[in-house]
């Protein structure tokens, strides 16, 4: 059993270390701004639904 885990632990070790191709940091810091940019997009557009909608429900509370 222990011989198992430590096949498997040298097995993970060497597909990080040898097989993965990790991202420069021009492609990181490029994926980050994306991330960024995006989720700040689209918590404006909740915000201004979050507005309209308050302000509608407004309206209709002083009509009723």
């Amino acid at each position: 059993m222990f011989k198992r885990f430590v096949n498997y632990c040298k097995e993970c070790y060497n597909e990080l270390a040898h097989k993965t191709t990790w991202p420069t940091y021009k492609e990181l810091s490029h994926s980050a701004m994306v991330v960024l940019t995006a989720s700040l997009i689209i918590a404006m557009v909740v915000f201004l639904m979050d507005v309209v909608f308050k302000n509608l429900m407004l309206f209709i509370y002083k009509i009723v």
